[in-house]
């Protein structure tokens, strides 16, 4: 199973751009989310938590501007703006609302993916071990690792994402529409296939879940004592 350096979010109404970054750094090893503007963008980092976010200044509706300004302070993620070439207001004025860089359009890929780099080696050491702890289970989601009664299941990419955002919520339901959208997965019936997966390395009786259940008609929740 391929282990990614990051889970980013790029947020950009052009969909040819939006795409090309997400190929380019897909292929660097980094786990992508994508969102057509900034409304869409808040619904992600409402019950993701990424490690770092892609957003473009120019958008319709919200700009980034004014996304940044409003979640600086509230998800402490790392952003870097896209900004028009010329935009020079724009860069100091996303700069002084928060942001961490920017990057003038036309960009070149190898250089987004230099300041990416840079930017989550200066974050890495401030990172605290994300460790959770319900009944006999311990989940480390920074090593992506489920102790359970001493033997130790790892987790993929995908899995840590939706351990997160269930995390992040518990007692909320979740559809498998809505799981699907979070992990960019349009067919219902492999998230169920995760969920099975999640169900064995979380649970004592995975046919009989106590935490990580079915409500039926709505989807799934994970509750945690």
């Amino acid at each position: 199973m391929k282990k990614f350096e990051a889970h980013i979010l790029v947020v950009d109404d052009d969909d040819r751009i939006r795409d090309l970054v997400k190929q380019y750094l897909n292929e660097n090893n980094y786990f992508v989310s994508t969102a057509i503007n900034a409304e869409d963008a808040q619904e992600k980092v409402n019950t993701i938590k990424f490690d770092l976010i892609v957003l473009d200044i120019m958008m319709p509706g919200k700009s980034g501007l004014d996304f940044t300004k409003e979640n600086k302070n509230k998800i402490y993620t790392p952003i870097i703006l896209l900004t028009a070439k010329g935009e020079a207001d724009e860069r100091v004025h996303g700069l002084e609302v928060g942001a961490d860089d920017y990057l003038s359009k036309p960009f070149e890929p190898k250089e987004l993916l230099l300041r990416i780099k840079n930017i989550l080696n200066k974050t890495k050491s401030k990172n605290i071990k994300r460790l959770i702890e319900f009944g006999n289970v311990k989940i480390n989601l920074n090593k992506q690792i489920i102790l359970k009664n001493n033997q130790e299941f790892k987790i993929n990419n995908t899995e840590k994402t939706i351990l997160e955002v269930m995390i992040n919520s518990p007692g909320k339901s979740f559809s498998r529409e809505e799981i699907g959208k979070i992990i960019n997965l349009d067919k219902e019936r492999s998230v169920d296939v995760i969920i099975t997966r999640l169900r064995k390395k979380i649970e004592q009786n995975p046919k009989n879940p106590k935490y990580l259940q079915t409500l039926r008609g709505e989807g799934y929740v994970l509750w945690i004592e």
